[in-house]
Order: structure tokens, then C-alpha cells, then sequence
């Protein structure tokens, strides 16, 4: 993503993992390497001419990625764009090495000569599957190089005229080859925005230029430990003690983030943020020709002090923003916080928790915040025994706690066991005061740490009724959909006009074949009836985004815009399709111009708001 002096560098590769770069499986096409060259961007106007100055290449990718090798000189056409005009060749300068002293340089040899021998030593013993590169970044999993604005696409149908905005969706997209293990969800966050302006679209994307995203920039490798790929057992030890003993000299900032912001994005505030809940959020802006922008590390000035969890949410109607924040080190293991529409933040609220919780997503209410307490917890002594630190804890009770929106602290909070329960995502919550219940509308998974540690039995994600009954401290629990047509149903969303309040319709990505996404669902939550948008024969896509006709919320709950990316795994080519809620029928397929990998999380700017951007 763009840095504010524009400047750009090459990914470089100082360590790479031969074993993962020869291992492909040949799917009919050729990987190409990635050019990089500077650009400077456009404020102007909302429509420009193309920019001369873009990336010549595409990652056509096999089913192992192929990162590039410094030095790239050879800028390729990508073979769906062959009118784009090549500049004669240029040499790009080496990395330059930092600033450091005689006695950083020494430690800096020292600790690369100690990580060699681990990785060395890491070789040895196979990768579970979900620490395995050529599992996590395989095919359409794998990275694309940024992309600068592409305007005038090719557009089939005709988009709605009430579609005005930009469409925005965040990925994880690793700008380095793995040197070990390496998990989906570690790779660095990079944003894929269409913008749509009167029926014309365009296309970018970038990497969100967090702090461990520049530092591994400078230093040209990777040299953070990935949280959930890298940190197991004694080597996940050994890459800690080598990392912070690389901060201790200097040779990195722990200090500054180490975040990759791939999760959530959110626009609160007149600000686009771009979330994980392993760091604040980051400012990501959108320019007048549709380009994006990292400003930085976003923490309300000043006023958060700690990370915040990458799915806050917008109440629709007091436009307030409510998140929460955990720790996996230290107590208090979870608070809660709200802001204000004008950006003002209240005093964090302490929720005790007697082990550190994986929190992911929670829901919202006319009148509560409901915070889910399950059974996948963080255990960091694991490891010393050899082990993950992300565990599923069989002898916890799953529960959910039930707080006032404006609490002044935790001692009025109401907690509801519902046993063996693990939503990853949960869609929606409302209250139901005749019953003294709270609705809680989710997607159960088990086995429950699938995601993260490798196991023999099938995932499921079954779309599932909870109820928490706040008088009788009692819950039930039931799947919505018949035994006969359950799918596993994981990403999406209600009408965002209507969250924290009763909904009848959900829509949803049909996860199948596991983990790829070969449609979405229309979910009635009240009879169970399911509606299927199938995206055809090796055709795949992710989270489905429901997109509101209008902002009246006295219009039909369905009448809006199912908006979601999806890939050709034949053809290698990536679309935004449009599709219509109420009768599921494609409206417009907008073509892209260079592949999008499936992702996770995304959002719609409206160009009335993006007139107030900050």
C-alpha cells in the first residue's frame, strides 16, 4: 500500500525454504515474478488516466506460490492485459543495509547465524498442515503483488445505480517467502478495493504498511515470528528468545506493533481502519483516483492503549463503535471499550476471565454487549512441553456473558453456559424481552481449534440458534438448518442496518469443499429455508457482503446487493460479482485485472461518506 513519500521496494528474499519453492504441482500455467516500480499518487481527481507507472506482472500462481528473488529486472506483461506499454528495462538498486553499529552488525550475525541453525533443525521434522506453506498458500491462497488503480474495467450486466462507493475486502497476503511453518492467517494484510462511480468501476490493492510490514521492508526478509505458523513447541520458543533478542539491540521495534492487520476493516469516524486483534488498528486511506494509502497506526489519538479486537461493531443507530481488547500474556485478560461518533473513548471495562480466551468476534444489542468465553483458550506453557499455544481446553465451560452497553464496570455482567459451544463468527444478537432471552445467531465449528492445530476429524460450521436466558442463567441451543441440507456455513453477514436487532435473513459462504467457498446462502433464521447462489464449476469466492439497497430501514430486510470476489480456478481469472438479495440473480459481474486471492473481511465506503474521508 501506498506510504505517504510513495516510495516502494522489491520483496527480497534471503532465506528461501528450497524444499517449498521446488515442490509444485503443475496446474497448466507458468508462475511469473513480481516487478515493483515507484509510483506517485493521485489526489486529484476522482477519474484519471490510467498510470503509466504500474506493475507489469500478475502472479498466475501454481499451486505453490513463487516469491521473487532479488534482483527483479525483467518486468513481465500479464497475459490478460497485453495493451499495457512496457518501459525499457531498469536495474533496480540492492537493498541497502541499516544503519547499525559494529556492535549491532556483530549481534545481527550472531542471531542470523542462530535462526539458520533452527531453520536447519525445523527441516527435519515434517509441518503439520496447518503450518505448511505449500497446504496454507497453495493455488488462489497464495500472495499477489500490489496492484495501482486500473480504471475503465470490463463490466458484464449493469450495476445497480444505487451502488456508489467503493467495495473494500482485506486478505492475508505475505510479502516474503516462508522460512518454516507458515499459517493462512499470518500472512500481511493486504486490501483489495473496486470503486464504483456511476456504473464505471476501477480496481487497486496494497499492503497495509504496518510497522512489522515496513520494518521487514528495510531489512528485506522476515524476521517477526509468526504467531500461529512459527510458534509451537521449543523452535516457537527459540524464534521468541531470537526475536526479542534482536530488540534488546536494536535491530528491531517491538514496540512500534508487530501486527499484520489482515483481518477486519471498518470505517468509523470518517477513517478506514484495517484490524487484527494482535495490534491497534491502521489508517487506511482512499484517494480521489481509488488508490490506497497507509497513514498508520491508528490508536484514537492516544486514547487506546492496547489492541483491539478485528471486529468491532457499528451500532446502526447511535453510530457508536464498541470492540474489546485481550491479552494472552497478562491480566486482565479481556476489556471492553466503546467509542463515541465523534471518535471519543470510555474508560476501559476489566471482564475477569481466568485464562485468556481466543476472542475473535462477538455481538451486539439494543441494550448489551455479548461476549463469548469458549473453550479455545491461550496456554503460552504449551510450547515448552512441545506443544501449540492455542489449545481447545476440555474442561472449560463455554459460556456467554451478557453486559450492559454502558457499563461502569463488570459486577452487573450475567454469564449463560452453553455447553461445548465455539462460534468463530457470530452474525447476529437481539433481545427478546417477553422471554427474558438474549438470540444469539452463529456458526458452531468443531472440532473447535481445527483452524489451528492439526486433527483427523472433519470440520463442521453448523449455522446454529443460541439462546441465553438472562433470568434462569439456562441456554439452548439449535441448528437452523434441516439435518438434510446442512452446509458448512462460515463469513458473512446480516443487513448492517438492522445488527444488534431481531433479523430474519443471514447470508453466508458455503465453506465446501473446505476451506474454499463454492457460493453463499440465503438463510431465513426463522424457518430454516436455504437459497443457494452456486458460483459454477471450479469457480470460488469468500465472504458474501450484504449491501443495503438504500439506508431506510422501513424497506424489505432483503432488498440490497450480495457483493463478493470470486476466482476461476480454470481460467485464473478474478471477477466482483453483484448479485441481487431477494432473488439471488447475478445483476453484474465486474472482471478484474489481476488475481485476488480469497481472503477474509470486508466493508462498503459510500461516496457521500468518502466525500468527509479524514
Amino acid at each position: 500500500m501506498a506510504s505517504s513519500t510513495g516510495n516502494w521496494a522489491k520483496a527480497q528474499i534471503s532465506h528461501p525454504l528450497s524444499s517449498f519453492s521446488s515442490r509444485t504441482m503443475d496446474l497448466g500455467f507458468s508462475p511469473t515474478s513480481i516487478s515493483w516500480k515507484k509510483r506517485q499518487p493521485n489526489r486529484t481527481s476522482l477519474r484519471g488516466s490510467n498510470n503509466a507507472n504500474i506493475i507489469q506482472s500478475v502472479l498466475h500462481s501454481p499451486s505453490v506460490p513463487h516469491f521473487p528473488k532479488q534482483p527483479v529486472q525483467s518486468p513481465l506483461i500479464p497475459r490478460e492485459d497485453t495493451s499495457v506499454n512496457v518501459k525499457p528495462k531498469t536495474h533496480h538498486q540492492p537493498q541497502q543495509q541499516p544503519h547499525w553499529n559494529l556492535l549491532q552488525r556483530a549481534a545481527a550475525m550472531a542471531f542470523d547465524l542462530a535462526e539458520r541453525a533452527l531453520v536447519s533443525h525445523e527441516r527435519q521434522h515434517p509441518l503439520p498442515k496447518t503450518a505448511d506453506p505449500r497446504v496454507q498458500i497453495s493455488g488462489n491462497f497464495a500472495p499477489v503483488p500490489e496492484q495501482p488503480v486500473k480504471q475503465s474495467l470490463p463490466i458484464t450486466g449493469t450495476i445497480p445505480s444505487c451502488i456508489n462507493g467503493v467495495y473494500l475486502r482485506n486478505g492475508a497476503n505475505p510479502s516474503f517467502e516462508p522460512v518454516a511453518g507458515h499459517h493462512f492467517f499470518d500472512g500481511d494484510g493486504m486490501v483489495h478495493a473496486v470503486t464504483i462511480d456511476n456504473g464505471d468501476a476501477s480496481y487497486a490493492c496494497r499492503f497495509t504498511e504496518t510497522q512489522r510490514f515496513l520494518q521487514e521492508k528495510e531489512l528485506g526478509r522476515p524476521v517477526f515470528p509468526k504467531a500461529i505458523g512459527e510458534l509451537h513447541g521449543h523452535s516457537g520458543i527459540a524464534r521468541l528468545l531470537l526475536f526479542y533478542a534482536r530488540g534488546l539491540f536494536g535491530l528491531v521495534d517491538h514496540k512500534k506493533g508487530t501486527g499484520v492487520a489482515n483481518a477486519g476493516l471498518v470505517y468509523f469516524n470518517n477513517r478506514l481502519l484495517a484490524m487484527s486483534e494482535d495490534d491497534l488498528p491502521y489508517h487506511v486511506r482512499i484517494t480521489s483516483s481509488g488508490d490506497l494509502e497507509t497513514v498508520g497506526r491508528y490508536s484514537f489519538d492516544d486514547q487506546l492503549k492496547s489492541s483491539m479486537i478485528a471486529h468491532p461493531k457499528i451500532d446502526p443507530f447511535s453510530k457508536e463503535l464498541f470492540a474489546l481488547s485481550y491479552d494472552v500474556v497478562q491480566k486482565p485478560y479481556l476489556k471492553y471499550f466503546r467509542f463515541f461518533p465523534d471518535g471519543k473513548k470510555s474508560p476501559d471495562v476489566e471482564i475477569p476471565l481466568s485464562v485468556p480466551t481466543m476472542m475473535h468476534d462477538f455481538a451486539i444489542t439494543k441494550n448489551f454487549v455479548v461476549i463469548p468465553d469458549q473453550q479455545v483458550v491461550f496456554k503460552l506453557q504449551e510450547m515448552i512441553t512441545g506443544g501449540s499455544p492455542v489449545i481447545y481446553d476440555k474442561n472449560k465451560k463455554s459460556r456467554f456473558g451478557i453486559l450492559s452497553k454502558n457499563p461502569s464496570d463488570s459486577k452487573d455482567i450475567i454469564w449463560v453456559e452453553s455447553p461445548d459451544t465455539f462460534c468463530f463468527h457470530l452474525w447476529n444478537a437481539w433481545e427478546e424481552p417477553e422471554s427474558d432471552e438474549v438470540v444469539v445467531i452463529g456458526s458452531c465449528m468443531t472440532p473447535p481449534d481445527s483452524i489451528f492445530n492439526e486433527c483427523d476429524e472433519s470440520l463442521k460450521s453448523v449455522l446454529s440458534e443460541i439462546r441465553l436466558n438472562l433470568k434462569t442463567g439456562e441456554s439452548t441451543r439449535r441448528p437452523i438448518i434441516s439435518e438434510s441440507e446442512q452446509v458448512n456455513l462460515e463469513a458473512g453477514m446480516v443487513n448492517r442496518n438492522l445488527l444488534g436487532r431481531k433479523t430474519r435473513y443471514a447470508y453466508l459462504a458455503i465453506a465446501e469443499p473446505w476451506p474454499k467457498v463454492s457460493g453463499f446462502a440465503k438463510v431465513d433464521l426463522f424457518t430454516g429455508e436455504v437459497k443457494k447462489h452456486i458460483y459454477g464449476d471450479k469457480r470460488y469466492g469468500g465472504e458474501p457482503f450484504f449491501l443495503p439497497g438504500d439506508d431506510n430501514c422501513e424497506s424489505a430486510e432483503d432488498d440490497g446487493y450480495i457483493l463478493s470476489f470470486v476466482h476461476d480456478e480454470k481460467t485464473w481469472k478474478s471477477e466482483l460479482q453483484i448479485v441481487n438479495a431477494m432473488n439471488l440473480q447475478l445483476e453484474a459481474s465486474i472482471k478484474l485485472p489481476s488475481r485476488v486471492p480469497y481472503g477474509f473481511h470486508g466493508t462498503f465506503i459510500d461516496a457521500k461518506a468518502l466525500l468527509n474521508q479524514d
